[in-house]
């Protein structure tokens, strides 16, 4: 899809919908001799998910796995919505879409691997990282250059931003910043 088909496909976006593990984070999942559980997120990718809010678009997970660690990072940014243990994603999209007033056609939905798939078939927009499966870079409408868990999600945020006309008026009060 060239940049200005998909800069038009993104200006109808309403909602970023993510996966965790291989999106939001590395993929890897490590545990401590206590069984507790480890993962990484990148600052960048928050602020990316906040910046969006800023600008009016809601921000959704929907992620296969159970995690604390999960609940207490989407707290921190304020997401709109969180479903956790959901292998049915396409379900949870919609689930999520009736939740918010919205059709799955304006969501834009990152994810990695074939759980995904059936998200993927039903949002306005696909998105997956270099690393993503085959399956999902073949149908996806961009394949992001920057890895999961390593500035991927605000790699699309900043595309969000420029797509809506919002990326100059939200960096400005970045450069100015009130008194």
């Amino acid at each position: 899809m060239g940049s200005f088909a998909l800069l038009e496909k993104a200006l109808h976006m309403q909602a970023l919908v993510l996966d965790v593990d291989g999106i939001l984070s590395d993929g890897f999942v490590t545990f401590t001799n206590t069984s507790d559980e480890i993962k990484n997120f990148d600052i960048r990718d928050g602020l990316g998910m906040k910046l969006i809010q800023s600008i009016g678009m809601k921000v959704i997970i929907i992620t296969g796995r159970k995690s604390n660690i999960v609940d207490k990072r989407m707290s921190d940014l304020g997401v709109d919505l969180v479903f956790q243990g959901r292998e049915d994603k396409g379900t949870a999209l919609r689930e999520a879409c009736a939740q918010l007033n919205l059709l799955p056609e304006d969501c834009l939905y990152m994810g990695d691997d074939w759980p995904d798939l059936s998200a993927f078939a039903l949002a306005g927009m696909k998105i997956t990282v270099p690393n993503g499966h085959v399956e999902l870079r073949r149908r996806a409408d961009l394949v992001t250059v920057a890895y999961g868990g390593r500035g991927a999600v605000r790699e699309v945020c900043d595309m969000l931003l420029h797509a809506k006309g919002e990326y100059e008026n939200t960096l400005e009060k970045f450069l100015n910043p009130p008194h």
